[in-house]
């Protein structure tokens, strides 16, 4: 009976979906941690200046916008001219190694339904050196119940 017991729980326990997430590196902590204030500073507050600090090359996969912190400082200023209010709600972390994924919710416009945004970034010796994202407008219908976020 013991043994049977155990051969239960066994799979169970096997069968069972993994819920836990893997505990960060120190050095993972500290990306997640740089792309976290980089993204608030820049992307929300609108801080060029502050978030920049956190830039290395910035090679820059999105086809809008431009290369470099240069780059980086021109997609800034044009979303404080024509979205001052814009703002981003991250909803998801995910970090491997050199990589920090997003999932954010980005409204550039209150009362709009927004945008779902997943952002990639690399980097290096604790500096952003690559950026990739991909967007799609959050529709007003879902063919099911899940939800984006």
């Amino acid at each position: 009976m013991t043994t049977a017991i155990v051969v239960a729980i066994s799979v169970m326990a096997i069968s069972a979906p993994a819920v836990a997430q893997r505990a960060y590196s120190p050095q993972e902590e500290r990306n997640k941690a740089v792309v976290l204030d980089f993204y608030e500073q820049g992307l929300n507050r609108k801080d060029v200046a502050a978030a920049s600090k956190y830039l290395g090359s910035y090679i820059q996969h999105n086809p809008n916008a431009e290369d470099g912190p240069e780059g980086f400082r021109k997609f800034i200023e044009f979303l404080k001219t024509k979205y001052p209010q814009s703002h981003s709600e991250i909803t998801k972390v995910l970090v491997d190694g050199d990589f920090v994924i997003l999932r954010v919710h980005a409204i550039r416009e209150p009362g709009t339904r927004g945008n779902a945004i997943v952002d990639i970034f690399r980097l290096k010796d604790g500096k952003i050196e690559e950026h990739w994202d991909s967007v799609q407008p959050v529709p007003e219908q879902s063919a099911n119940q899940n939800g984006m976020f």
